[in-house]
């Protein structure tokens, strides 16, 4: 590929010249959303968070900002850049001069396949000071185009084939894709939560989504065993490693809840009132996740649930759940249905482990409760000697 601009040319491992080395790599314009819309204060500290997460990428030689663009040079990046949060979208590129414009946008269009016909658009960007518009650039390179591949047809509309230019300055940068980010703003920008994470549909799609939101996640799976079996946790294990692609350094802690889960229920046998089983159980996840919260510094809890999915999920016992937790609860998914969560599930890549039978938990009555009193949950509690 064409070496990049660069202030100076380093030197490269074993003596080869900087030129040498970057005549290796692929450019990446990156684009972001949100970020643009931040205060300049803001955003240039967001931008140094999202060029950190791009530095870290394996084969990613350099990233900078230049000019209200993002550049990434590397070999092999374009999985990983995928998975970084608050890139949009990218695009691999060539540069050239602005001498050199007419003669590499024929030879680029070549390689493309622009030569075996069909329709085709020009897209032209421009910024600084030129004696020409974006639309009289792009109308010029399209008449080459016409006269150089005369099979080529021109529609603007729906094309099958799309030459895109930048113009920045005396410096061209061409470039024939554009392809999907992970979007979202950079991870760690709002700081930290506790996910409860059971490894199934949910919990992961969940907190993917709050990642997506700037979250540094911890992920907190309480192991219920002996009411489900251990693979419970080893599917929780891999899920967490798929996120791990998307979140450098994600965190899944794993605590003991089967013993609680047991007392819990041979209490509410003797009352008689197992339909109270899933939210004395929950509750007491909720006080686990705070207290987790807690040590790691989080401000808030996330949990998978999704406003009248199951008996638990009703808004009265929502509220109930609330109760036991002095933390925001933030519920990514409350308005979804369960087919919206799945489709996203498969995007992430989570659903094909995700969706893998583990049982039901043991413990859960036959009929649970859908509309429990707050004053009736903390007497319970209170006759089981919970402190909040």
């Amino acid at each position: 590929m064409l070496r990049t601009p660069r202030p100076r040319e380093p030197r490269a491992p074993g003596g080869v010249k900087g030129s040498a080395l970057h005549s290796l790599l692929m450019l990446y314009l990156i684009r972001y959303g949100e970020l643009s819309l931040k205060s300049e204060r803001v955003r240039r500290r967001w931008e140094e968070v999202l060029l950190r997460q791009l530095r870290s990428l394996p084969g990613v030689e350099r990233a900078w900002r230049e000019r209200g663009r993002l550049w990434v040079e590397g070999e092999g990046l374009e999985e990983g850049l995928r998975r970084v949060f608050g890139v949009v979208s990218f695009s691999p590129c060539e540069r050239c001069s602005l001498e050199e414009l007419e003669e590499r946008v024929v030879d680029f269009c070549r390689r493309k396949g622009f030569d075996r016909g069909g329709t085709f658009a020009v897209r032209v960007r421009r910024t600084g000071s030129h004696p020409f518009t974006s639309p009289q650039k792009a109308a010029e390179l399209g008449s080459l185009l016409l006269q150089t591949f005369p099979g080529l047809r021109v529609d603007l509309d729906r094309p099958e084939r799309e030459l895109f230019v930048e113009i920045r300055g005396r410096d061209c940068y061409l470039f024939s894709e554009v392809i999907k980010g992970a979007g979202g703003i950079p991870l760690g920008v709002e700081g930290r939560v506790v996910s409860l994470f059971s490894g199934g549909i949910d919990s992961p799609v969940a907190s993917w989504l709050m990642m997506k939101r700037g979250c540094e996640t911890v992920l907190l799976h309480l192991d219920v065993s002996p009411f489900q079996s251990a693979e419970a946790r080893r599917r929780a294990e891999r899920v967490a490693g798929i996120l791990s692609r998307y979140h450098p350094g994600l965190e899944l802690v794993v605590r003991e809840h089967g013993g609680f889960l047991r007392r819990v229920r041979e209490f509410l046998e003797e009352k008689g009132e197992e339909r109270y089983t899933c939210l004395l159980c929950k509750r007491q996840m909720y006080r686990e996740g705070e207290r987790l919260a807690e040590e790691r510094g989080a401000q808030a809890l996330v949990t998978g649930e999704s406003l009248g999915q199951v008996a638990s999920q009703t808004l009265a016992n929502l509220r109930v759940l609330d109760q036991a937790c002095s933390l925001p609860v933030l519920r990514p998914l409350v308005g979804l249905d369960k087919v919206e969560i799945e489709r996203l599930a498969r995007e992430i890549g989570t659903w094909e482990e995700s969706s893998k039978e583990v049982g039901r938990c043991g413990a859960a009555p036959p009929r649970p409760s859908t509309a429990a009193r707050l004053e009736r949950i903390l007497e319970l509690e209170e006759e089981l000697g919970l402190k909040e």
